[in-house]
């Protein structure tokens, strides 16, 4: 009999040359001016294992002048606190998206987005200089239950990008408005880049689910991805691309989105690919992915249609040896506590 993983790898390795001759992702490529910044400080958390609830908290509490958050939802009563008390000294606002916003803070400050389309961002910027962001919604299940990540960021170029993604938010411009200030910024930690969905996440012109496929294919020994949602045919196909030149490919994915419609999993295992489902009882609600243990993708969107091209999200690509390793730790772990089923 023909083996169907040898059949698959004679069909990729021809759509290999085809697209070779004609991708869109290599064309119309703009050139985007860099940036440098010499004292950006990085922190990484994750939930629940690390106490995300305090990181945030401490956050807040640390700000002198404005918080202003974009929340997709919000029901950590500590946080709610300290976002209300700061809001007697400093400019707090915060937008929920309406399908979860029940007046949690009270005062003129606050107000509920009112869109068709999901507003899934999960982001504070403080003091127009530092910012919080990740996979972590700031709700009891988010910090205590399921498993997150939470970076916070001292860097004027980034909270600069974040206040003005904000404001859009503020005047109701959801799911559109300006591309991103500063896309790439070269630190004194490495280069990051940033991005928000869907104006800044396009497959060509350089925009985040290009730099996500670029990055799969330059990839030289391994990519490792965490997804609470994995339904991108296209990201799916990519990694079985790399799979097939030999870059060690592993998934985990949420066990309960097996079998959503599009779920790429079962079609990536027919292949051959090396996915499991995670082992926590609750949620595993990552969205990252790490190339060769050196750059680290992460943020709000889920790999799905929707997370890039619909909703309203934000996305960094951060090249740090250093935060890539603490982020294979938690991917180590989580895979080993998950299966292949």
């Amino acid at each position: 009999m023909f083996n169907n993983k040898l059949y698959f790898v004679f069909i990729v390795l021809i759509l290999i040359l085809i697209n070779g001759c004609n991708n869109p992702i290599t064309s119309n490529v703009i050139q985007e001016k860099e940036y440098y910044e010499s004292d950006v400080q990085l922190k990484i958390y994750f939930c629940p294992k690390q106490d995300c609830n305090s990181a945030m908290i401490n956050a807040v509490n640390n700000a002198q002048e404005s918080v202003h958050c974009a929340f997709y939802d919000l029901e950590l009563e500590e946080l709610i606190k300290a976002l209300s008390k700061k809001s007697r000294e400093a400019d707090v606002k915060v937008i929920i998206d309406k399908g979860n916003y029940e007046g949690e803070i009270k005062g003129e400050g606050v107000k509920a987005v009112a869109s068709r389309q999901y507003m899934h961002n999960k982001f504070c910027v403080i003091d127009g200089n530092t910012i919080f962001t990740g996979s972590t919604n700031p709700t009891d299940n988010d910090a205590y239950r399921n498993n997150n990540n939470l970076i916070i960021l001292n860097s004027k170029y980034l909270a600069d990008n974040y206040e003005s993604e904000f404001n859009e938010l503020w005047k109701g411009i959801l799911s559109s408005g300006d591309n991103v200030k500063y896309g790439k910024i070269n630190t004194n930690i490495g280069l990051i880049e940033n991005y928000f969905c869907p104006e800044d996440c396009t497959l060509e012109n350089n925009g985040g689910l290009y730099r996500i496929i670029e990055l799969i294919r330059n990839a030289e020994k391994s990519v490792k991805i965490a997804s609470f949602s994995f339904t991108h045919e296209e990201l799916a196909d990519e990694l079985l691309k790399a799979d097939i030149k030999g870059v060690n490919v592993s998934v985990l994915m949420e066990r309960k989105q097996r079998n959503v419609m599009g779920s790429q999993y079962q079609r990536v295992k027919d292949f051959g690919l090396n996915i499991r489902l995670d082992g926590n009882k609750y949620t595993m609600h990552h969205k990252f992915i790490i190339i060769d243990d050196k750059i680290v993708i992460t943020g709000s969107p889920n790999f799905t249609l929707s997370g890039f091209n619909k909703n309203d999200e934000n996305m960094l690509i951060v090249f740090n040896e250093e935060l890539a390793l603490g982020f294979v730790k938690e991917f180590d772990r989580l895979f080993e506590e998950g299966e292949a089923v």
